[in-house]
C-alpha cells in the first residue's frame, strides 16, 4: 500500500496522540525545564515523520524515521524520571511508556520495509 501523506502513517497519528497526552499530564507542572523537555521529546516523534515523509528520497525518510525512534526513547527515559519525581503514577508511567514502544515497533518496521527499497 503506498502512502500518500504522512497523516496516513500510523506511527504518526500514535505519536499525535501520546504528544497530546503528555502536553495534558504535564500541563501544571511547575518544573518548566523538565515540562518543556518531555513535551519537546513528545512532539519530535511525530514531527521527524513528518519531515522525513516529504524528504526527496527514501534514505532521507528512514534517517528521520530513526530520529523519531530515538525521541521514543528519550520520551521513555524522561517517564521514568518523571515518576521518580513523583510527576506521575506508576500507572500512568506504564501506560505511556507501552504507549511509547508501540509506536517505536511501528517506526522500527517502516524502517525495514523502506531499507529494502533503499538497498534495490
Amino acid at each position: 500500500m503506498k502512502i500518500n501523506k504522512f497523516e496516513d502513517i500510523i506511527a504518526w497519528q500514535k505519536s499525535q496522540e501520546i504528544a497530546f497526552s503528555i502536553y495534558k499530564e504535564f500541563s501544571n507542572l511547575k518544573d518548566f525545564g523538565f515540562k518543556d523537555q518531555i513535551c519537546r521529546a513528545a512532539v519530535s516523534i511525530s514531527n521527524n515523520i513528518a519531515e522525513g515523509f516529504d524528504r526527496s528520497s527514501n534514505k532521507e525518510f528512514v534517517r528521520f524515521l530513526f530520529i523519531s525512534a530515538g525521541s521514543c526513547s528519550e520520551l521513555r527515559s524522561m517517564l521514568y524520571l518523571a515518576n521518580k519525581l513523583e510527576y506521575i503514577n506508576e500507572e500512568k508511567k506504564l501506560n505511556l511508556i507501552d504507549k511509547s514502544e508501540e509506536i517505536s515497533k511501528i517506526i522500527k518496521g517502516l524502517i525495514k520495509s523502506l531499507d529494502r527499497t533503499v538497498k534495490k
